[in-house]
């Protein structure tokens, strides 16, 4: 498997929910209540979007 370098911006909000995002792709976000459970979520998502384009 091919090891990426992505951007991933990481936010909190009002809640304490972290918002993390890979900019490159539009709608390529997730959420969690910790960024381990976060990252986790991106990567998945990251995935997906990878196999759509």
């Amino acid at each position: 498997m091919k090891k990426l370098h992505l951007p991933i911006i990481v936010e909190q909000n009002e809640d304490g929910y972290y918002i993390v995002s890979c900019p490159i792709f539009k709608g390529c976000h997730s959420y969690g209540k910790t960024i381990d459970e976060d990252m986790e979520n991106i990567k998945e998502v990251i995935e997906m979007c990878l196999e759509e384009g």
